[in-house]
Parts: structure tokens; C-alpha cells; sequence
């Protein structure tokens, strides 16, 4: 089942991240627990990265009509802003604050 959902994620200092998409509640079901990655997406060595959370997303609405009409109008997919389930990556999450310092 198609579902709109609401993304927001707090980078705390340099910023938000935020986006409406439709997706298969399957294909979001998913991607909880994976790892996304935006990239410098913030500006230069933002480096915005994390795992997919449920409290993450917000569902919009499930209203399969309302959605049909919308997929008419954006297309299947990202509606606006950022869909975290096009930056979604297998690779493992490092979340080493010490990277690249001598022990």
C-alpha cells in the first residue's frame, strides 16, 4: 500500500533535512534500521549521515485516492525536499567521534 509520508531529521548545527515522498509502506518498513547518507548536503564536510528511524517519518496520509491523484501530479516518489529511501546505503555506519586520531 502507497502511503505519504513527512521526513524531517535535526542536524543540530547545520540544519535540517526535510521531505514529503510516497512510498510502499513495505519498501519503508525496510529501510528502518539502515543506514542513510546524504553526503556534504549541508554544505562543504557537512557529512550528514544516520540511521533511519521510525519517529523520523510521519505519516501524512493513507488515503489511497488522494495518493493516486498525487502520483498523477509529482510522480511516484519524492514529492519535495529530501526522500531519505534514494540515500540509502549497505554500507555499516561509523559513528567513531575519533576517527583518524592517534592512540
Amino acid at each position: 500500500m502507497k502511503t505519504i509520508y513527512r521526513f524531517h531529521w535535526d542536524c543540530r548545527r547545520m540544519g535540517t533535512l526535510s521531505g514529503l515522498f510516497i512510498a510502499d509502506t513495505q519498501q519503508v518498513a525496510e529501510a528502518m534500521g539502515k543506514k542513510i547518507d546524504f553526503g556534504e548536503v549541508l554544505g562543504k564536510h557537512s557529512e550528514i549521515y544516520g540511521v533511519l528511524e521510525e519517529n523520523d517519518l510521519e505519516v501524512v496520509t493513507d488515503d489511497q485516492q488522494f495518493i493516486q491523484q498525487c502520483i498523477t501530479v509529482f510522480g511516484d516518489g519524492t514529492i519535495s525536499g529530501y526522500n531519505p529511501l534514494e540515500y540509502q546505503t549497505d554500507e555499516e555506519i561509523d559513528f567513531d567521534m575519533n576517527e583518524g586520531e592517534d592512540e
